[in-house]
């Protein structure tokens, strides 16, 4: 029997992880797994360590006050993979964590095969880490094909897969009656997965809906959350007293919802691919604390946030950071583009041509034949 340790260290590397170990139980039933996970490899009865909430940190400022915690978290993980014994340690994304946990499982027992999947974004800063994956890690599994320069000039094996979430879904019939009763135009809300995000952005989200409100009747708000975080959103919406809004946490109901909305405005982040791969305008929002900004603009290389305006080198998809993050900016910007209909056609369009050059035939059949391979 191989095993198979998979180790995330947020919600949407929980998914991305999920969508290649799926894959991979259709090829090989021989496989044990074990993982640090959330709700996506849970619901491929992969069991997890803890509960992902203990090491999910966001920014610079929460990881150095949980400097220790994290340090505990990551000796008790390390701890964890060397008694489990892995022919292979399949790490992916939030490299401050699993990059951690997979160079001193390295040390430790060097016949586990590190593969990693969703390089650590050199190309935006700290380019010179590259040099130190060589020393841990087997292989690297990339997103982008821009990226394959940086571990190519190192000598680390690398392979394009492309995004495992620009994949085709299989077609499902998905009944959103009981989520939105009335004939209106839906439109989708991301306000984060973790926490704090939730915190900072939901109020400036609730202004900006208040906002539209006053002008546009016949909008539903459609707010996409986790399991964990759905309550606590609807909650705040019976608060706040809102009639046209709902919160959703269900995979194929969000999916359903997505290609059916008008519009979307998301939190920075891994979504906006599967927004603009639903062809759905957008705007991108986020927040963060002075001090975080302070040090991301400080060692950043890009001018953007949103990885299709990075690839595009201009912006294609309107970004709302830090001081632009107001209700009143938001709501400008929506209102500009729902009133212009060939803005709107003009950003499918080319945010598409963008797209098209991060897919591959099967992402999911790339990245799980890595790992075969490896077995």
């Amino acid at each position: 029997m191989k095993k198979i340790f998979v180790l995330t260290g947020e919600p949407s590397g929980d998914k991305l992880a999920s969508k290649v170990i799926a894959q991979l139980k259709t090829s090989r039933s021989d496989i044990e797994y074990l993982s640090v996970g959330g709700e996506h490899l849970k619901a491929l009865n992969i069991k997890s360590l803890y509960d992902l909430k203990e090491v999910t940190y966001l920014g610079f400022t929460k990881v150095l006050l949980n400097v220790f915690k994290i340090k505990s978290k990551i000796n008790e993980t390390v701890k964890e993979i060397i008694k489990f014994k892995p022919d292979i340690l399949f790490s992916v994304d939030s490299p401050d964590f699993t990059l951690r946990v997979a160079k001193e499982v390295k040390k430790r027992d060097p016949s586990i095969k590190t593969i990693h999947f969703v390089a650590p974004q050199v190309w935006v800063w700290r380019e010179h880490r590259v040099k130190q994956f060589k020393s841990f890690l087997d292989h690297v599994l990339l997103l982008f094909p821009f990226e394959k320069k940086y571990f190519d000039k190192e000598g680390i094996q690398s392979t394009f897969t492309g995004h495992p979430l620009l994949e085709e879904q299989s077609k499902s019939k998905v009944d959103i009656s009981q989520i939105i009763k009335e004939n209106k135009n839906i439109f989708s809300i991301y306000p984060g997965s973790r926490l704090s995000e939730i915190k900072i952005l939901t109020p400036i989200l609730f202004k900006f809906i208040k906002k539209m409100n006053e002008k546009y009747k016949d909008l539903f708000f459609v707010f996409h959350s986790t399991s964990e975080h759905v309550q606590l959103i609807q909650n705040l919406l019976l608060k706040n007293r809102f009639k046209n809004c709902g919160a959703i946490a269900e995979e194929k109901i969000k999916s359903h919802i997505l290609k059916s909305s008008m519009f979307a405005v998301a939190k920075s982040g891994t979504i906006s691919l599967e927004i603009c791969n639903a062809k759905i305008p957008s705007i991108i929002i986020y927040k963060m604390g002075m001090i975080n900004f302070f040090i991301v603009k400080m060692l950043a290389k890009v001018k953007f946030a949103n990885i299709i305006n990075i690839a595009a080198n201009e912006e294609i998809i309107p970004e709302l950071l830090q001081s632009k993050c107001k209700s009143q900016n938001i709501y400008n910007n929506v209102d500009k583009l729902l009133s212009d209909k060939q803005a709107l056609e003009k950003q499918i369009k080319r945010s598409q041509e963008i797209i098209n050059k991060f897919k591959t035939e099967k992402p999911s059949d790339v990245a799980s034949g890595v790992l075969l391979n490896h077995l």
